[in-house]
Parts: C-alpha cells; structure tokens; sequence
C-alpha cells in the first residue's frame, strides 16, 4: 500500500526548477521583467486583456473588491460553500456579505438565490468556481446588469476551466475574474494569485492597489516633470507583490496546464465509472456547457450512508487516504456567528456539508494509488 496520499499536491520538475534558477542567477528577482511577463501568459491564455499577479489569491480578492469600490454599508452577494477568503475580502472592503444557497447538482451558488437576496444595497456578486465546475455566469450576468452590480469570479478552483466555450478567466460574463496559484491548484507559484479584467480602468487600480497605491508613470502623475526619482502615492494600497522568482514558476507552470486538466480530468472519469455503479454516493456533475477544471473530486454520502461521513472520514485517513471537506459554510465560523450571522441558513449548503467528502485528485496521482483510493472508500462505506 502507498504511503499517505494527499487530496492535493503540486508537480513540480526540472523545467520548473531551471527556470526559477534562472532567475536567481539575474539582477531581478522581484519588481523586474517576469512580473509582466506571467501577466502576458495569464492573458494569451485566457483571453483577457489585463493581468495583474499579486502575493496570493486572498490579496487577489481584496483588491478586486476595493477596485470595484465596495464599501461600508454596500452588499456583496456570495456562496456559502467556499473557503473563508472569499467572504473575508468582504468584511476587509467594511462591506457586509449576504449568503445565497448553491445549486443541488453543482454546488455553485444558485442564480435564483441571488436573485431573491437582491436589496438597494447590493453593490456586487461574488459567484465561486466551486472544484472547478463554472458557474451559470451568463445568467449571474444577466442579473448584474439588471441591477447594476460589479461581479467578481472568484476562480481559485477554475484556471483551465471554460463555460461555454470561453476560458474562466476571459471576464466575458464579469467585471473581474481572480485566480489562486497556491500549491493545490491548476498551477502553482508556491503561493500567488491573480486578477484578470476587460476594463482599463480597473486594471489601472489594480496596479496601484497591489504596491502600496504608488505610481511612477510619467502620464498618471499630478505633478509632471519633477525629475526621474519621483513617484507618487495615489491611493491606500498594500504590499501585495509577487515576485519575479514566483512569476518565472508560473510561466513554467502555465505552459504544462492543459496537460494537467487532462490528467484531471481523466482521473475524474475513471472515479466517474466506479462510483455511478454504487448507491451510496451522489458524484460531481458536469453540465453540458462547461469543462470542469476539477480541481477537486467531492463524492456526497446517501441513503442510509449519509449519517456516516464522520466514520468514513477517519477510517479513510487512518488508512493513509488524505481525504478533505470542502467546505465548512462560512456563517457557521464561530467569527461569523459572533458579528451576526447566527441565524443563517442555506438548506443545500447545509446538506453539501453534512454528506461531503473530496477525495484525491491531482495530476500525479498513480493508477495504483487511484485503485487504492476506490478499493478503500467501497470497502469503508
């Protein structure tokens, strides 16, 4: 039997390795030339006119919502079923977040849902890539511009994915797409992350935003002509730059990506065709009009199994199965319940997490470790 297996993990090989030892051996190894060159890449790839990489992807999201100018006493409308940075960003903006329940087969947040949580204080909506699987972003869209509202992809889990035939990431449906390069990821720069947008005048405060609100371009100063040291601070930004060292990784990096969705996406299949032959478990779907990144496999429990995700959990990790939840509702984070949120409740929210399990699912995952996974869980449950 393998030893521990992961849920998720990088690969990393020499081409990797090379190219970040490259960069050692130069005169930059942050604020230089590899910065705009990963933005270039992110763009060829996706679609997307501007790129801007920061530190990591919870950065990505606070300077996403501060450049779409959510404020104290505005609304941002999100998934519960999401990692806490999602929500986080919010609360950072002095915003409130209001929670719309996911779609029973997707997981996503539900369109519908979004609809019925609408006020006059509703400034944007923060739809969530859950495991890969896009969102409905035509209709999410559809609603936004209705009511004029900034909707920011949170795609962490969706770099590779496409809906409808366009990249996540081309912002053909939203304002601003972000991405996570952490090391469970599409791709990985160790820890790094991205904003994508269509709209010049975000990306140009995304810029600021992202080194301390400071700029050195000729043309966007106040005061022109003082002299070649001179820059200024336009707004109240953040040190949330990535460096060169991480950006030459995920030029490397993104040149492997659509070879690492295949593997995904191939092992996915192979869990497909086991699983659907059992009773006891609702697997991931894949609506027809979109291509799942898979970033994560979650297998829900049913039937007279549902109760038993708690026993299935450790008995798996006890057998060196590194199995995860995805995820905790973020209201029912004791910080969330103490400013307010003690009385919400998503009904598919809630069932998602009391059944869920996400089992291993990366590039490098061995056919021997695939089989052990399956033998293991059918055995178990």
């Amino acid at each position: 039997m393998d030893k521990f297996i992961s849920y998720g993990r990088q690969y990393i090989d020499k081409k990797d390795i090379d190219a970040v030892l490259q960069v050692l051996r130069s005169d930059f190894i942050t604020q230089g030339p590899k910065i705009p060159a990963f933005e270039k890449a992110l763009c060829k790839f996706t679609g997307a006119k501007y790129a801007v990489v920061v530190s990591n992807g919870t950065a990505a999201l606070h300077i996403a919502c501060l450049a779409a100018g959510i404020k104290t006493n505005d609304q941002v409308i999100t998934s519960p079923i999401t990692f806490v940075a999602s929500v986080n960003s919010i609360l950072y903006c002095g915003a409130k977040p209001v929670f719309a329940d996911i779609q029973n087969d997707t997981s996503n947040i539900d369109p519908e849902e979004i609809e019925n949580r609408l006020n006059k204080r509703t400034k944007a909506i923060i739809p969530v890539h859950f495991a890969g699987h896009p969102c409905d972003l035509e209709e999410i869209n559809r609603i936004a511009k209705k009511h004029g509202l900034i909707v920011i992809e949170d795609a962490a889990h969706a770099l590779g994915a496409e809906y409808k035939g366009s990249k996540i990431g081309s912002c053909k449906y939203s304002d601003m797409t972000i991405f996570s390069f952490h090391p469970v990821k599409s791709i990985t720069t160790g820890e790094g992350g991205a904003v994508l947008t269509n709209n010049k005048t975000l990306f140009r405060k995304l810029l600021l935003l992202r080194n301390h609100g400071i700029t050195k371009e000729k043309a966007s100063l106040f005061n022109k002509g003082v002299g070649g040291w001179y820059y200024e601070m336009q707004a109240l930004g953040f040190n949330y730059r990535i460096t060169d060292i991480q950006a030459a990784l995920g030029i490397s990096q993104l040149r492997k990506l659509r070879g690492f969705i295949e593997k995904r996406r191939k092992i996915a299949k192979y869990y497909d065709r086991v699983f659907r032959r059992y009773h006891v478990f609702d697997i991931p779907v894949e609506r027809e009009y979109v291509r799942s990144s898979f970033h994560l496999y979650p297998i829900r429990l049913k039937g007279k199994f549902k109760h038993r995700r708690r026993e299935v959990f450790h008995a798996l990790r006890k057998q060196g199965i590194g199995v995860q939840v995805h995820y905790i509702p973020v209201y029912k984070q004791p910080y969330y319940k103490k400013i307010g949120f003690q009385n919400i409740f998503c009904p598919c929210a809630e069932d998602f997490y009391n059944r869920e399990i996400s089992i291993p699912l990366y590039p490098t995952l061995k056919q021997t470790q695939i089989k052990q996974i399956t033998k293991c869980l059918l055995n178990i449950a």
